[in-house]
């Protein structure tokens, strides 16, 4: 593999390589919802959930309505799992292993916002109920019990542009959904017909 004759395999040659962490990078992290940090948490409307379980690793984009993930108290949030693919990857993950990272973005600004914890699969019918939108109840509500909190600075952000318009990506530039699912299950899902149907099943399975 590339690169492995040059690998670094033990902590301290990687502090030797990098140096000590700067003041700010310490004391920014807390162990609860900080009055200040919440306000990043609501105006939220994307988020990566991270879980680990003996299959492996999974990242998971979160979404919906700024404040889609609930602060219940300084040390507690409240996560919907909204309709998805049924894998349910994060969720077999977490059954097995609770640890959890949530990584936050505000479009337009150029700090993330990320969160450490431990999380449980809750049926709760007061916490589904709770969380019913158009109708359409979550099957479920993730419970994150809060252990670091904090932000990241601006760099990756910046070094990306990722906020300015002038970059976006045209879809059509890039594979489509359906010749992807047609390529890789040779010709069985997917294919011209799920591409034209892509946007209005999206639109009517969001909940």
């Amino acid at each position: 593999m590339e690169g492995q004759q040059h690998a670094v395999t033990d902590a301290a040659t990687l502090e030797r390589i990098y140096g000590p962490p700067v003041e700010a990078s310490i004391v920014k992290e807390v162990d609860r919802i900080h009055p200040l940090y919440r306000a990043f948490i609501e105006a939220a409307p994307f988020a990566v959930l991270a879980t680990s379980g003996p299959d492996g690793l999974d990242a998971s984009p979160r979404g919906d309505g700024p404040g889609f993930v609930v602060v219940a108290d300084d040390r507690t949030l409240l996560l919907p799992d909204r309709r998805g693919n049924n894998r349910i990857d994060s969720l077999r993950n977490i059954v097995a292993d609770p640890r959890v990272a949530l990584l936050f973005l505000v479009p337009g600004v150029g700090e993330t916002f990320r969160v450490n914890g431990r999380a449980t699969v809750s049926i709760d019918p007061a916490l589904i109920a709770r969380f019913t939108l158009a109708g359409k109840a979550p099957r479920s509500v993730l419970v994150i019990h809060v252990e670091t909190v904090f932000f990241q600075c601006s760099r990756a952000v910046v070094r990306a542009d990722l906020w300015n318009p002038a970059k976006q990506v045209r879809r059509a530039d890039l594979p489509s959904t359906g010749s992807i699912l047609a390529a890789l299950s040779g010709d069985r899902v997917g294919g011209a017909q799920y591409d034209r149907d892509l946007a209005d099943r999206v639109k009517a399975t969001l909940y």
